[in-house]
């Protein structure tokens, strides 16, 4: 079970400049919870964008990058790879960015989106959603508060 896990607002914005335009706690959490002891999958930039490794995950790199090294992650050089390396993890994440979701949504299974409801200025998008490929099967509503600047959803789609 392949899982793209993302945060996107109304027009699929994810970020700017390899950094989120958005802070929700809860979906920090949320993302942590799922993703702990599993494998994730990302692009370069995205694992650049963290200040460490994050704990209790094993990071799988992909980039075009030959000679490309990281402390803490396995460098590969295509999707195809790093699936290779994730086949003993019944649920292995593809966490980003743009590039990375792009490939990955023709081999994830689910995906966990954190849909923010506003919009933003960006640089990195989510790949739209097909409508016919893919099914809302759960959606979590959550409005703002004073640790939540934007009203937003958990929504959960399975592949048809």
């Amino acid at each position: 079970m392949i899982t793209l896990i993302a945060a996107a607002g109304i027009n699929n914005e994810l970020g700017k400049d390899n950094d989120l335009v958005w802070h929700l706690p809860i979906d920090f959490k949320r993302f942590k919870e799922l993703t702990t002891n599993h494998h994730i999958i990302m692009g370069r930039k995205t694992f650049e964008s963290f200040p460490k490794p994050l704990p209790n995950r094993i990071h799988i790199i992909i980039t075009r990058n030959a000679s490309y090294q990281a402390e803490g992650a396995i460098v590969v050089h295509s999707m195809k790879e790093a699936l290779n390396l994730v086949s003993n993890d019944d649920q292995p994440f593809i966490i980003g960015g743009g590039e990375i979701y792009k490939i990955g949504m023709d081999v994830a299974d689910k995906i966990e989106l954190t849909r923010v409801y506003s919009s933003f200025e960006a640089d990195t998008f989510f790949p739209e959603i097909p409508k016919d490929e893919w099914k809302l099967v759960k959606e979590e509503h959550h409005l703002k508060d004073d640790k939540h600047q934007f009203d937003f959803s958990f929504q959960t789609f399975v592949r048809n």
